[in-house]
């Protein structure tokens, strides 16, 4: 997961999100995050499926 801070553009990479979202908030605790999951169209499925993106 790439968690980006919209405001500044910081970002941080980590393989759920969490300790990215962490570690930003942690330099800015009213920071907008914004998450997307490298290599699929979305972030999370609840019950769905996940493809990734061919290229």
């Amino acid at each position: 997961m790439v968690i980006i801070d919209i405001e500044t553009g910081d970002c941080e990479v980590d393989e759920t999100g969490l300790e990215a979202s962490r570690i930003l908030r942690e330099k800015r605790p009213l920071a907008r995050l914004f998450g997307i999951r490298i290599g699929y169209n979305v972030a999370a499925s609840f019950g769905g499926v996940m493809e990734r993106i061919k290229r």
